[in-house]
């Protein structure tokens, strides 16, 4: 189906492309078989299904990328504490690696505010794997 086919004006193709992420990342709910533990095991939660929303799309898309920006930037900063640590850095490297990681950390706040989203709401549920990201120290 195209714009012109549901009475939409040609040309916007962010309603398209919302039209096909709701299409393309609808799941089907589980079958109860699916939800229910072996005998003798503990009852597990119930998988989390993605739902879209052609409305969210856009907000939605940037959660995802600021999560995966924010796992990168912890990882850089695991890394960058190793290396401090190790000695493996002049101090004029440590003072300007530490002034681009709080600017970096700062930058992803005022994203975060300004998508109405919180460092928390980037902590995806994994599931039986726990969380994506560390709790916060």
């Amino acid at each position: 189906m195209t714009a012109e086919d549901d009475g939409r004006p040609p040309g916007n193709r962010f309603d398209d492309i919302a039209d096909a992420a709701d299409r393309a990342f609808r799941l089907l709910p589980a079958a109860p078989q699916d939800t229910q533990p072996p005998a003798g095991t503990a009852p597990r939660r119930p998988a989390h299904r993605v739902t879209t929303d052609p409305d969210t799309v856009e907000r939605d898309l940037i959660k995802l990328v600021l999560t995966l920006v924010e796992l990168l930037r912890q990882l850089m900063e695991r890394q960058a504490l190793q290396r401090v640590e190790a000695g493996d850095l002049t101090d004029e490297q440590e003072e300007r690696l530490g002034a681009t990681l709080m600017i970096l950390h700062s930058r992803m706040v005022e994203l975060c505010e300004q998508y109405d989203l919180t460092m928390q709401d980037l902590n995806l549920d994994l599931g039986p794997l726990g969380t994506l990201l560390p709790p916060a120290e």
